[in-house]
């Protein structure tokens, strides 16, 4: 609507555009709130995340440290007790006489 005909409208008319106006601009408020509330929601969201992974990464360390403390146990266990450790393969002997049978 330009400039004369807005002119042109009695008071009445232009009163309920302005109501009209007011009506959309209350909308694009509520609108407008409801939008940055989620956008707020989604930064809280991804913060938390972000947590959650540093979380996570400190966790592991934890957990490898103890792996490490657990295996470092079991092997002076091992040791201790004669035995050679689990993931340690058997030590081959030759025997002198090894080739001597062989050939029979």
């Amino acid at each position: 609507m330009n400039e004369k005909e807005l002119k042109r409208l009695n008071r009445k008319q232009l009163l309920e555009l302005l109501l009209i106006q007011i009506q959309r601009a209350d909308e694009l408020e509520a609108r407008l709130a409801e939008t940055e509330e989620k956008l707020k929601s989604r930064e809280l969201s991804m913060m938390q995340a972000g947590s959650l992974a540093e979380a996570a990464l400190k966790l592991s360390g934890v957990f490898e440290a103890a792996q490490e403390a657990a295996d470092l146990y079991l092997e002076n266990v091992q040791k201790q007790s004669g035995k050679r450790p689990i993931n340690q393969p058997k030590p081959t002997v030759k025997h002198k006489n090894a080739k001597k049978r062989s050939k029979k």
